[in-house]
């Protein structure tokens, strides 16, 4: 037992030691943090070619699918393959070769405040200033279930800077883009989507509790001082008045209004008063009601662009601090173990 309390002991004043030395490492490069400036939240820009990728994914299964002696036939042909076509290139005079045409890639994960606007306005950016409205195309692979109606409206601003350019705009949806990631989808010229995928929504909600009761009931005042008629229509915690509620309600049809004109200026063969009830449709049934243009993934189109076209991904990465890799570490570490805690719990339950 004298054993035991003592290791116990030691472990606490290890445990104790480690944390204090955390908590000054994360203290000290917060202050790192803070004295760096602004520009530093500016983000790197990446670019990615698409077309290496998936050529050097073909070509990984096309060398393991064939024997030794095959295998180093092929590779003599295909180094052989590059050197001439290394050759012709150096060959030409400059400007002599046509430019190829070019399709920038660019995400969009959005939650509900559209968090990603930033990263997008950024990609967009950077895109305009190299494209050519003549050859080049942008395709904007889209994840999105909605959100605030001001946030998706600036994001959708965004995409609307590329249409305004006469450069084709495509978006790509394998997922969702409903609501707010729909009203960002139908800027597109032309909307992808995989079979599944839910589109639609075309509707706006709006909820929030009241304790109006609970606090009367335990003889709690709360008072609401505004200037202005509609200042303030719906509370939490004051009464609420059929007044206030038509009010509130007379926002929301406006603000659906606006929704479906926004759709319909960029959609105008969509029936927008069947598409406009706040339903959502999944790909192949979005296809028939015309929310989108084609049922097919994100992967297959861009590998249809390959053959056409130079494809690049277009990004901004910010580097992170270190208190925030400390805290998404964290973070990971914690789901991962109440995953593992729940998936324990479920397997016993199942036994």
């Amino acid at each position: 037992m004298e054993f035991l309390s003592d290791y116990g002991l030691f472990l606490a004043k290890v445990a104790t030691f480690v944390v204090a030395v955390v908590i000054v490492i994360v203290l000290g490069a917060a202050a790192v943090q803070r004295n760096r400036g602004e520009g530093d939240d500016e983000g790197e820009l990446t670019v990615r070619r698409l077309n290496e990728k998936y050529r050097k994914l073909r070509e990984a299964i096309e060398s393991r699918m064939l024997s030794p002696d095959q295998r180093k036939v092929w590779k003599k042909a295909r180094q052989k393959a590059e050197k001439a076509a290394r050759k012709a290139r150096k060959g030409k005079a400059e400007g002599d070769e046509e430019k190829r045409s070019r399709t920038f890639v660019i995400d969009f994960d959005g939650d509900i405040r559209a968090s990603d606007t930033e990263t997008l306005r950024k990609s967009v950016t950077a895109v305009l200033a190299v494209a050519d409205p003549e050859k080049d195309e942008v395709v904007i692979r889209l994840e999105s279930g909605g959100g605030l109606v001001h946030a998706y409206g600036l994001a959708a601003a965004q995409l609307d800077r590329i249409r305004s350019k006469g450069i084709r705009l495509t978006a790509c949806v394998d997922k969702v883009a409903a609501s707010g990631g729909y009203m960002m989808a139908c800027v597109a010229d032309r909307i992808v989507a995989s079979p599944f995928a839910v589109l639609g929504s075309i509707g706006v909600v709006a909820q929030l509790p009241n304790f109006h009761r609970v606090l009367k009931k335990h003889d709690v005042d709360y008072e609401i001082l505004t200037a202005g008629e509609h200042k303030r229509t719906l509370t939490i915690f004051g009464e609420n008045t059929e007044k206030g509620r038509r009010k509130f309600l007379d926002d929301l049809e406006d603000t659906h209004h606006l929704f479906k004109d926004y759709v319909s200026e960029r959609r105008p063969e969509l029936d927008i008063d069947k598409v406009s009830n706040g339903d959502i449709w999944f790909g192949t049934r979005a296809l028939e009601v015309k929310l989108i243009d084609e049922v097919k993934t994100s992967d297959e189109y861009l590998i249809d662009a390959c053959d056409r076209s130079e494809v690049v991904s277009v990004g901004f990465q910010r580097k992170r601090s270190l208190p925030e890799k400390l805290g998404l570490a964290t973070s990971a570490a914690l789901e991962h173990t109440v995953w593992r805690l729940l998936s324990t719990f479920r397997n016993q339950n199942l036994q």
